[in-house]
């Protein structure tokens, strides 16, 4: 594992597994994957004017058998300009001054990040040739094991740049894991993925992520969506505007993660176009922990 980021020695397990996508479309149904359940979106949901609700949801959560407590309910109401996410909001964190996964991008919150009208504001786009790019801890480097999140976001059609949210281990070894969702290429369509613990080979430098066909849901990101992770000591469930689109029971963290919203370029070879320029939003994070 690099310094804090999805290392650089991610990328060819992580560009597998996108590319690997198997589309959820056409009826209800589920299909049997190795440790993995992949749940078929019904046609009605996938677009997501009416599911993808714009009030935060606050309170407690009841969900299969799990009471969870809300520790993060972020609204991003204070406004912040580039350079002073921080001091709006000292509670979180951000990557700065290094390279990404790819390595063709470089961390610069201060040119890349704000916060205005109620939003989260990533604006990835390329200075003097160099492609900028941002994370944002939106809690800091506070980490439960064990954790449901939501995020209402939606992302601009931008070649060469992609986002996903990550839980990530707190011990920053990624042989303890890594759960991604939503993970997309911007204009394209998302999947989820979890890290099998444990897994990572030093000979590849590659772990094995499940599902291993990893279902892809279509309509890209342009418009608001929520996505929920939930992440218990069986299983990891992954929803898509409320709808189950996977469960994995074979890949299933057993360490502190933190949450992780990562804002970068693409994962493939490709050269970032310089006229590339677009925007993500993030409208709410809630994340929460078991209660007791």
């Amino acid at each position: 594992m690099g310094p804090e980021p999805g290392p650089l020695a991610s990328r060819p397990s992580r560009r597998d597994v996108l590319r690997r996508g198997a589309v959820v479309a056409g009826l209800v149904g589920a299909a049997a994957l190795t440790g993995t359940v992949a749940v078929v979106l019904p046609t009605a949901i996938r677009r997501v004017d009416r599911a993808a609700a714009a009030e935060m949801p606050s309170g407690d959560v009841e969900s299969d058998g799990v009471r969870w407590v809300p520790y993060l309910e972020q609204d991003f109401d204070r406004d912040a300009a580039r350079g002073e996410l921080l001091d709006v909001y000292p509670e979180m964190a951000e990557y700065r001054g290094f390279r990404d996964t790819s390595g063709k991008g470089v961390y610069h919150p201060d040119e890349v990040v704000s916060v205005h009208d109620s939003v989260l504001d990533l604006h990835l786009r390329s200075e003097g040739g160099q492609p900028l790019v941002a994370t944002v801890l939106p809690a800091g480097y506070r980490s439960y094991t064990h954790q449901r999140v939501s995020i209402r976001y939606r992302a601009d059609d931008a070649p060469g740049y992609k986002f996903v949210m990550i839980l990530w281990p707190l011990s920053g070894r990624w042989d303890d894991g890594e759960i991604d969702w939503p993970e997309g290429d911007l204009g394209g369509d998302v999947r989820p993925v979890s890290a099998v613990p444990g897994s990572y080979d030093a000979s590849t430098r590659t772990m094995r992520f499940l599902p291993e066909h990893a279902p892809t849901v279509p309509g890209g990101q342009e418009d608001w969506h929520v996505a929920t992770v939930e992440w218990t000591a069986r299983a990891v469930r992954f929803w898509w505007d409320g709808a189950l689109v996977a469960t994995t029971t074979g890949a299933v963290p057993t360490v502190p993660m933190r949450v992780t919203l990562q804002a970068e370029t693409t994962l493939d070879d490709a050269h970032v176009p310089a006229d590339s320029d677009g925007h993500v939003l993030v409208d709410w994070v809630v994340a929460y922990h078991p209660a007791g």
